[in-house]
C-alpha cells in the first residue's frame, strides 16, 4: 500500500504543478479535468499522510515498550499502540476504497428520462411523482435541474419527461436510479379502494460533451414543427419545436420546451449526443457486468429495481434487499440512505474484484 501511495503522491505533485500553468488554465476542458483529478488525488494523499503518521506512532510506541525503562511511559505507549493499530486498520480500509479506479463517467452531468409504464393514468401520475422526487433530491444537493422535453399525461403527471441535472459527480450518484420503479397504492381513479401496481421506467444517461462524440452535421436531419402544450399562445403558432434525427443510427431527439427555436435546437442536440453516447456506454456496461456483478442497469431496462408501497409506507430496494419504512421522506427526495447503501455495495464488489492488488 505504501508503494501505491507513493505513486499517487508523485501524480498529485505533477497535477499540482500543471494546474497553475498558464497554457493549462486557458484550456478550459483540460483545466476542469485536471482540477477534478487534483481533488480526487488530494483525498488519497491526505489519508496517506494520516496513515504514515499512524505507522510512525505505532513504531515509536513499540520502541518505548521494548526499552521498558520508564513504567509510566510504557503505559502511555501501550495506549498509543492500541489507538495507532485501530487508526491504521480504519485508514487501510478507507484508502483501499479511495484507490479503486473511479469511473470517468461518474463526474458527468446527466440526462434523465422518465417514461410511464404499465398502469395507464396512474403510471403517468407516478412518473410525475418520481420527477418531483428527483428535483427535490437535486435541489438538496445544490444541483441544477433543467427541463428538456415532456409529454403530459391525461390525468396529471407525464407520459414522458426528459430533464438534465448538472453539478458535481451527478452521474456517480444518479446512475443507480436506472431501471423500473414500481408503485403499489390506491389510484385516485379507483372507486373500490383496491391497491394497484403501476410502473415507470427511469433512464439516467451521462451527458455527452461535444468532444465525446464526433457528431457530423451532415448526418443529422433537422425538422421544425409547432409545439403543443403549455407555454403561451405563441407556442402553438410558431415553428419553435425542433426534432433531430441521426440518420446513420435512426436515433431521434426533440425539444419543444422553449419559445426560442435556437434554444430548443441546442437542447435537442444535447439529448441527441447523449443518446448516441449511450449506445457506446451500454456496450461498456455489458462488458463490465460480464466481468463482475454491477448494480447499474444497462441493456436490461425491464429490471425492477425498487418498489414504493404506500399502504405500508415501505420502500424496497430489490438489488440489495434493503427495506425502509420511510416512504414519505423518500418520495420527497430523501434518497441518501438508499444511494449510499448502493454505493457501498458497488465499492465492496469492486474491492473484491481487486483484492489481489493490495
Amino acid at each position: 500500500m505504501i508503494d501505491k501511495l507513493r505513486i499517487v503522491k508523485q501524480r498529485f505533485d505533477e497535477v499540482s504543478d500543471l494546474i497553475i500553468q498558464p497554457d493549462v488554465i486557458t484550456d478550459q476542458k483540460r483545466y476542469v479535468k485536471l482540477n477534478k483529478e487534483y481533488k480526487d488525488l488530494k483525498k488519497i494523499v491526505d489519508r496517506g499522510e494520516e496513515y504514515q503518521g499512524a505507522l510512525a506512532n505505532v513504531e515509536e510506541a513499540n520502541e518505548i515498550i521494548s526499552d521498558g525503562s520508564d513504567a509510566e511511559m510504557v503505559e502511555m505507549a501501550k495506549m498509543q499502540l492500541e489507538e495507532g493499530k485501530e487508526t491504521i486498520s480504519r485508514l487501510e480500509e478507507e484508502i483501499k476504497f479511495l484507490l479503486i479506479p473511479k469511473d470517468p463517467e461518474d463526474a458527468k452531468n446527466v440526462i434523465v428520462e422518465i417514461r410511464a409504464g404499465t398502469g395507464g393514468d396512474e403510471a403517468s401520475i407516478f412518473a410525475g411523482d418520481l420527477y418531483r422526487m428527483y428535483t427535490k433530491f437535486a435541489s438538496d444537493k445544490g444541483w441544477k435541474v433543467e427541463l428538456e422535453d415532456l409529454s403530459e399525461g391525461t390525468s396529471g403527471g407525464f407520459k414522458e419527461i426528459i430533464f438534465s441535472i448538472s453539478g458535481e459527480d451527478v452521474y456517480g450518484t444518479m446512475k443507480f436510479e436506472s431501471g423500473v420503479h414500481r408503485v403499489q397504492r390506491v389510484p385516485q381513479t379507483e372507486t373500490q379502494g383496491r391497491v394497484h401496481t403501476s410502473a415507470a421506467t427511469v433512464m439516467v444517461l451521462p451527458e455527452a460533451e461535444e468532444f465525446d462524440i464526433d457528431l457530423k452535421m451532415s448526418d443529422v436531419r433537422v425538422d421544425y414543427f409547432c409545439a403543443s402544450g403549455p407555454g403561451g399562445q405563441s407556442v402553438n403558432t410558431t415553428y419553435s419545436a425542433v426534432r433531430l434525427t441521426h440518420v446513420p443510427s435512426g436515433i431521434v431527439a426533440q425539444c419543444q420546451d422553449q419559445k426560442s427555436q435556437h434554444k430548443n435546437k441546442d437542447k435537442a442536440f444535447k439529448v441527441l449526443r447523449t443518446r448516441i453516447y449511450e449506445v457506446e456506454l451500454e456496450k461498456k456496461l455489458q462488458e463490465d457486468s460480464a466481468k463482475r456483478k454491477t448494480l447499474v442497469a444497462s441493456g436490461d431496462r425491464s429490471a425492477k429495481i425498487r418498489t414504493y408501497n404506500y399502504p405500508q409506507g415501505r420502500v424496497t430496494e430489490h438489488r440489495i434487499g434493503l427495506t425502509l419504512y420511510d416512504l414519505s421522506n423518500v418520495i420527497n427526495g430523501d434518497l441518501n440512505k438508499i444511494i449510499e447503501e448502493l454505493k457501498l455495495e458497488e465499492n465492496a464488489e469492486k474491492l473484491r474484484a481487486s483484492e489481489g492488488e493490495f
